[in-house]
């Protein structure tokens, strides 16, 4: 991997691009809370993964951009998710994936990555757009209120290469209503 790092922020969200030197190789789209790019890059580059572009995208509105739907809040002192999702999609496939994309050479796939609501995005967009051909959903929310209806009642706009789910070993203790 290149060590050529380009950094900036569309409509308030900080966007970074880890990109790879060669041609043809995928780029792997990272949504995060917290900007904790460079950590995860290092790790990544210490286990000698196979060149990749990784892109980071952070500083995001959590419980609305990576939110289907609107949703009250799940706890006392939690806040309501208000179902952003569509609109930040929007954002991620006419602004985000083409400045982030536009000094690659070429790129031989995309794929999308997210930890808890994330995770569930990341699921989430499989039925909205084709534009990724793998997705990892990593302890992903997907427990979210009706999902399980909105996969049973809706078709994949591209069957993925791949899918990538992990859930970590606490979930099941969950006190979620849901």
């Amino acid at each position: 991997m290149n060590f050529k790092v380009e950094r900036f922020e569309i409509s308030g969200k900080t966007v970074t691009v880890y990109p790879s030197g060669d041609a043809d190789d995928p780029v792997i789209y990272l949504n995060m809370f917290a900007d904790i790019g460079d950590e995860i890059y290092n790790m990544l580059l210490a286990r000698q993964f196979p060149d990749f572009t990784l892109v980071t995208i952070s500083n995001l509105n959590w419980d609305h951009d990576m939110c289907p739907w609107e949703i009250p809040p799940i706890s006392q002192n939690d806040t309501p998710c208000t179902g952003g999702a569509d609109e930040y999609l929007k954002l991620l496939e006419n602004e985000i994936i083409p400045r982030a994309e536009n000094g690659l050479k070429s790129v031989s796939w995309r794929g999308i990555a997210g930890y808890s609501l994330a995770g569930l995005f990341a699921v989430y967009l499989l039925y909205k757009t084709d534009i990724f051909a793998r997705a990892a959903s990593m302890s992903g929310s997907l427990w979210f209120p009706d999902f399980k209806e909105f996969v049973f009642e809706n078709k994949l706009k591209r069957r993925p290469d791949y899918l990538y789910f992990s859930l970590g070993d606490r979930e099941h203790k969950t006190r979620n209503p849901f």
